[in-house]
C-alpha cells in the first residue's frame, strides 16, 4: 500500500501457484487477484476456498492470511520497504506482504513463515524474498517506541489505514476513541446470526428493534438491500415494502425473504429512493438505511479502507440529506422517520442533523438507548470497539400530527 492511500500500482501479470492445496499458494493467488485484477476480497476468497482441496484449518489459515495482509497492507509494505533498494514486481510484493504479516501480527515462528512463504514465489524471486523477509524477522519493531527509535513511522502506517481516514476520525472521534476503533477493525468480524437464521451484526440488529414496528404496522425500507433489516422488521409482525435503486441489489432482498418463508410480509420494488414512487403519508415507520463510507463496518470487508475515498464523503453525504428529504412526506403523522448508517463520520451523521434541526424544527428526537451505544448530539453512536459490532449511527424522529 502506497503511503497515505491503496495498493501500489502493479503492472499486469499473475503467479500461477500451482496445485490449490497448500494454503499459502491459495493466499498468495488470491492477494495478486484483489490487487491486479481489482477484486473485491470477499468475492474473490471464497470462489477460490470452493475450488480448492484444503482441509477446513487450511482454509481457515487462509481467510485469516489474506484477509489480515489485505486490511494490513501499507503496514505490511513498512516494515518489508526498509530492506528494499528498489520496486520488486507485483508476485513478489504480495509475497513480502504475506510473509510480513505472518512474522508481525500472526507472530508465526520465522523459519517457518519465511521458509514457507519463498517456497510459493518464481525460483527467481526466492532470493529477494528470503533476505527481505529475514531482515523484517531480525528487526521487530516495537510498538511503544518512537520513530527514531525503532518504532512505527506514525498512527496511519501502523494501524494501516490511508491518512485520510485517521485524520477525519481523530478530528471527530479523538485521539483514545479513535485507535480503539481502527485496532478493533483490524480484528477479525465475528459472525452473529439472528433467531431465524439470518447472519447479520448486532448494530443493525439493534437498529431493527429501535425501529419498533410490529403487527399492523405498514415500513418502508427506503435502501432495502440486501434485505436484513427489511426481513428482521418483517420477522417482528410488520409489512414491510423494501425498495432498492439497483434490480441485482432487489432481487437480493426477494431471495432474502423467500428464504425466510417472508414473501408475504416484504414487497420488494426498484426505485430510486431521492424519488420514491409512493403516496404521502402512506407509512408508520420509514427507515433511511442509507449509503455510506462504511467506515464503521471496515472489520467485515477487508479492502474497503483501501476503495474509499476521501472526496466521496461529502458525495455520500449529499445524497444521504435528499434520502431523508425524500422520505419525510412519506411518513404519517405520528410516525416515526428512523437514519442509520454504518459510519463514523460526522459528515454524515451530526451534519445531517444540524441541517434537519434548521430545515424541519417540527420534528421531535425520540430517546435512545445508553450502553453500547453513545449521545451523538441528538441521536446515538456505536463504536466498533463498544460491543464487537460494527460501528453505528442512529437518529430517531417522530412526526408530529
Amino acid at each position: 500500500m502506497a503511503k497515505g492511500g491503496g495498493p501500489r500500482n502493479a503492472r499486469r501479470g499473475r503467479l500461477q501457484v500451482g496445485s490449490p492445496t497448500d494454503a499459502r499458494r491459495v493466499a498468495l493467488d488470491a492477494l495478486l487477484r484483489i490487487e491486479l485484477d481489482r477484486g473485491y476480497a470477499n468475492l474473490v476468497l471464497p470462489a477460490m476456498l470452493a475450488d480448492s482441496a484444503l482441509s477446513d484449518r487450511d482454509r481457515a489459515f487462509v481467510t485469516e492470511l489474506v484477509y489480515g495482509t489485505t486490511r494490513m497492507g501499507r503496514a505490511c509494505d513498512w516494515l518489508v520497504d526498509r530492506f528494499l533498494l528498489r520496486e520488486v514486481e507485483p508476485e513478489v510484493r504480495a509475497a513480502l506482504r504475506l510473509g510480513a504479516y505472518q512474522l508481525a501480527f500472526l507472530r508465526v515462528p520465522s523459519h517457518a513463515a519465511v521458509s514457507a512463504t519463498v517456497a510459493v514465489v518464481p525460483p527467481r524471486s526466492r532470493g529477494v524474498v528470503n533476505a527481505v523477509l529475514r531482515r523484517v524477522s531480525e528487526h521487530p519493531v516495537d510498538p511503544d517506541a518512537g520513530p527514531d527509535s525503532g518504532g512505527w513511522p506514525d498512527l496511519a502506517t501502523r494501524l494501516s489505514y490511508p491518512d485520510w481516514i485517521v485524520r477525519r476520525l481523530l478530528a471527530d472521534l479523538g485521539h483514545d476513541d479513535t485507535v480503539a476503533a481502527l485496532g478493533a477493525m483490524n480484528e477479525p468480524a465475528v459472525v452473529h446470526e439472528r433467531d431465524d437464521g439470518y447472519v447479520q451484526d448486532t448494530a443493525s440488529q439493534q437498529v431493527v428493534e429501535l425501529l419498533a414496528a410490529g403487527p399492523g404496522d405498514r415500513v418502508l425500507d427506503l435502501c432495502a438491500a440486501p434485505g436484513g433489516k427489511a426481513t428482521g422488521v418483517a420477522g417482528a409482525g410488520a409489512t414491510v415494502v423494501a425498495a432498492d435503486s439497483r434490480r441485482r441489489r432487489a432481487r437480493l432482498v426477494s431471495e432474502n425473504a423467500a428464504r425466510l418463508g417472508l414473501e408475504g410480509s416484504v414487497a420488494v420494488v426498484v426505485a430510486d429512493g431521492t424519488r420514491p414512487p409512493f403516496a404521502a403519508g402512506s407509512f408508520d415507520h420509514v427507515l433511511v438505511d442509507a449509503p455510506c463510507s462504511g467506515l464503521g463496518s471496515l472489520r467485515r470487508r477487508a479492502d474497503a479502507r483501501w476503495r474509499i475515498s476521501e472526496d466521496a464523503v461529502e458525495r455520500l453525504a449529499r445524497l444521504q440529506r435528499h434520502l431523508v428529504e425524500a422520505a419525510l412526506p412519506l411518513v404519517r403523522p405520528g410516525g416515526v422517520l428512523v437514519y442509520s448508517v454504518c459510519t463514523l463520520l460526522d459528515a454524515e451523521t451530526l451534519a445531517l442533523d444540524a441541517d434537519l434541526a434548521v430545515a424541519h424544527p417540527e420534528l421531535v428526537p425520540l430517546d435512545l438507548p445508553d450502553e453500547p451505544w453513545q449521545p451523538l448530539g441528538r441521536g446515538a453512536r456505536m463504536l466498533p470497539q463498544s460491543d464487537g459490532s460494527d460501528g453505528m449511527a442512529l437518529f430517531r424522529y417522530r412526526v408530529p400530527g
